[in-house]
């Protein structure tokens, strides 16, 4: 594989500047916002980067190799594509194009029930490597509807969202009256037409859509009938009998995604779950919570050598993954970082931001003399 690089946008502080001017403002405010006053947002990665790492400059060193096993898969990396909602609205086909940037860099990529991409388009670029992550419906039929399809189309692990239980306070999206399509307002009609680039890609690839969810949603529905739809469609808040039903009819391995707490940990490994991801939403849900990687280190000492324990939110560079990893994950997921690279230069971005992140984990191994990615605790302060 090729591997892509714009030296001009070294780091994802400088894809998410060139994002920021290439779309439009609601777009752009979905897309880095939080819940409130964005608090926990900015705690995510200030938190990661107060762990620091030690370093080690003599002696023989065979140099460090970023491969990592992950549920019977070799992956290229240790991070991966976390999921995302909407990314059509943020950038037009940017699903498809994380889907086959992740792919072509042998790195997992989370397919979210209210992507824009269906699980089919999904299955079909991965070649069926890809997780799916469920919101979980309202009713069993549903459910079951979606499991099979992610099943028939071979996804390889089931993501089950716990962090939503209701839907977040995020002022700029209330501001914005985001909806799909957006609200034509005369603000939001001026920003897409100083944005030409977006508003050409976006008539290129047609209006976003949950695409996954298509089949159940009746046609010609309004966007006011179509939230309703939504908000009556999904039950946010996990139960031990949901992931209890869930764990008897999927055959492959299935991921909690939300788990910050060591009761809920001990919750969903009686069940019988494969893994977690501490996560708190990107900061998007909960303003007063902890950072995301503030209880890793104790989830990982007591289970650790249970279920696999996985985290995102807040990762924004190699270094960032680097310290998670040395604070117990056994891999990272990265979203809004991919997204930047996304909007910053399209379908290249994608590839772009997964190479600047390989070189940039990779440095930082060689400065602490790690030579395996599962050896990095070794290396903490």
């Amino acid at each position: 594989m090729t591997e892509t690089f714009d030296s001009r946008y070294p780091s994802v502080e400088h894809l998410r500047a060139r994002a920021r001017r290439r779309m439009p403002g609601f777009a752009f405010d979905y897309l880095d916002g939080g819940c409130y006053s964005e608090v926990n947002l900015k705690k995510n990665t200030d938190a990661i980067r107060e762990v620091e790492l030690r370093p080690s400059y003599i002696g023989d060193y065979a140099g460090a190799d970023l491969t990592t096993e992950l549920f019977g898969q070799t992956w290229a990396a240790p991070f991966g594509v976390a999921p995302i909602g909407l990314q059509g609205l943020m950038w037009p086909g940017a699903c498809e194009y994380l889907a086959e940037a992740a792919h072509g860099h042998n790195l997992p990529f989370i397919l979210s029930t209210v992507g824009t991409a269906s699980i089919e388009k999904i299955s079909k670029i991965t070649e069926g490597r890809f997780w799916f992550q469920l919101y979980h419906p309202a009713e069993d039929e549903l459910r079951d509807k979606l499991l099979k399809r992610a099943e028939d189309a071979g996804c390889e692990v089931l993501v089950l969202l716990a962090d939503t239980p209701t839907f977040a306070y995020r002022p700029k999206e209330i501001k914005n009256g985001l909806s799909i399509p957006p609200q034509m307002t005369l603000r939001n009609i001026f920003q897409m037409c100083t944005h030409p680039t977006w508003s050409f890609s976006q008539l290129f690839h047609g209006a976003p859509e949950f695409k996954t969810m298509k089949p159940y949603i009746p046609s010609g529905m309004s966007m006011k009938h179509l939230g309703l739809f939504m908000n009556k469609t999904f039950s946010g808040r996990l139960t031990e009998d949901k992931i209890k039903a869930i764990r008897d009819q999927w055959k492959g391995k299935i991921v909690v995604k939300g788990i910050v707490t060591p009761e809920d940990c001990a919750r969903v490994v009686d069940i019988g779950v494969d893994g977690i991801i501490a996560s708190n939403h990107g900061g998007r849900q909960l303003d007063c919570g902890q950072s995301t990687i503030e209880p890793l280190p104790q989830l990982a000492a007591e289970f650790g050598d249970k279920i696999k324990v996985m985290m995102d939110s807040g990762i924004r560079s190699g270094p960032d993954v680097a310290a998670s990893l040395a604070s117990g994950a056994d891999f990272t997921f990265l979203g809004r970082s991919f997204m930047y690279g996304i909007g910053a230069l399209g379908r290249e971005g994608g590839p772009h931001t997964m190479t600047m992140l390989k070189r940039q984990l990779q440095q930082v191994m060689e400065q602490v003399a790690c030579s395996k990615v599962g050896d990095f605790p070794k290396y903490k302060v």
